[in-house]
């Protein structure tokens, strides 16, 4: 079978199939349901300053080809994870990535200086820029450059991790926040978040949502995903890690020929939680088909002249 070693910038992982952020839990939830070599990494929940509720029910629903959801970043808070979810999840082998995010510039670089010194076993920091259920922010910060550089570049002072950005489908052109936040020293983006959206309970006449609003996953999203993992990684000079909609290991090789080096795959563990190694193993059978002994061979692969 074809070797599945791919690189991420510095940081080097097994597969290229990364478990996304809110949708692996901080991925103990899952030993002994998913093959761990197969997982290149687990991206945990986002981790906060201080513990957060996240939104009231209702806070997830199912729609045609994808499901909305606005759980609002609930997480246990920075020490909690870094006493008692990292060393357990360190114990099962996939790269640790950890999602992060705060209110402010300030709180982001707060987590971030918080989880450094931890680097013997978080392998990087995802900076969540992208989240469409936090009202507090005013915005989602990944469409507004100007907070973009606000958060990245602190940040980026604050740790010697390898740092990613996760960024917003709701802009009208990828490649400015992806070039900001190169410029401001991420070592990745991460593209796609959710896609905003919502759900009408017509019977009612009110919302599904108790936040009206919520973030549309799955593969209705994926020719979104892709278009925009295109255009990022030929935009700036650092790899793209892309996501959305991914199913299957022939979803996850589009993303690679589009230009990602590496994927996440986030709706599909809802159903089945051994989605990243069976994925990981569907990778294998397609490089094996198309004759490529490495991801390498198809990673920015996509011809596009006539």
């Amino acid at each position: 079978m074809a070797d599945l070693v791919t690189q991420v910038g510095t940081l080097s992982l097994a597969t290229p199939v990364i478990a996304a952020s809110g949708t692996y839990g901080y991925g103990t939830e899952f030993d002994g349901l998913v093959d761990w070599p197969g997982v290149g990494g687990v991206s945990v929940k986002g981790i906060s300053v201080q513990p957060c509720d996240g939104l009231p029910a209702t806070r997830m629903v199912e729609t045609p080809a994808g499901m909305l959801n606005a759980i609002g970043l609930q997480n246990v808070g920075v020490e909690a994870f870094l006493n008692d979810k990292l060393p357990e999840l360190a114990k099962l082998g996939p790269r640790i990535i950890v999602n992060c995010w705060g209110n402010t510039p300030e709180e982001f670089s707060e987590v971030v200086e918080r989880l450094d010194p931890a680097g013997d076993l978080i392998d990087a920091i995802e900076l969540n820029l992208a989240c469409p259920n936090k009202k507090e922010w005013g915005r989602i910060f990944a469409c507004d450059p100007a907070a973009v550089k606000a958060i990245v570049g602190p940040a980026r002072a604050r740790t010697k991790l390898p740092l990613w950005v996760k960024l917003s489908p709701s802009v009208t052109d990828i490649t400015e926040p992806a070039t900001v936040a190169a410029g401001e020293g991420a070592d990745a983006l991460c593209v796609i978040n959710t896609v905003r959206g919502m759900a009408i309970d017509v019977e009612r006449r009110r919302p599904v949502l108790s936040n009206i609003t919520g973030g549309l996953s799955g593969p209705a999203i994926k020719p979104i995903g892709l278009l925009m993992v295109y255009e990022a990684s030929r935009a700036v000079d650092i790899p793209v890690v892309g996501g959305g909609g991914i199913v299957s290991g022939s979803d996850a090789v589009e993303y690679l020929m589009a230009g990602a080096c590496a994927v996440q795959v986030g709706t599909a563990n809802l159903y089945d939680p051994a989605a990243p190694a069976r994925i990981s193993r569907e990778i294998a059978s397609v490089l094996d088909r198309l004759g490529e002994a490495r991801v390498s061979g198809v990673v920015g692969a996509l011809e596009t002249s006539s």
